[in-house]
């Protein structure tokens, strides 16, 4: 399927902003690219802000800069802007529960 590398971010405290942390690299399967084009359907057909669509951490292959893993859970937010699904990775560092998130993808342009 595709395999992506995003720019992260951390954001230690919800009052704090959010700092960059580097490139964070990750892939997305067939299976997983499936249950996003679903969630990005839901939300068309329901009009919700958005869904959280869980990943198989085996699978994900998921590679963070030093020192901002591992994660103590992950997931893709999927929302729509302008109609368009979009998505991006979601998590907690395990070391002191801080978010951990990527930039926006579009779905469509997953191959």
């Amino acid at each position: 399927m595709s395999t992506l590398t995003i720019e992260g971010w951390c954001k230690v405290k919800d009052h704090q902003k959010s700092t960059p942390v580097g490139e964070i690299h990750f892939y997305v399967d067939g299976a997983l690219h499936q249950r996003l084009e679903q969630a990005e359907e839901q939300l068309q057909q329901t009009l919700a802000p958005e869904a959280m669509v869980d990943v198989d951490l085996q699978t994900l292959s998921l590679q963070l800069p030093e020192g901002y893993g591992p994660l103590s859970d992950c997931q893709m937010r999927v929302y729509l802007s302008e109609e368009r699904g979009q998505f991006h990775l979601v998590g907690h560092r395990a070391s002191d529960g801080s978010l951990i998130y990527t930039n926006a993808v579009l779905i469509d342009q997953l191959l």
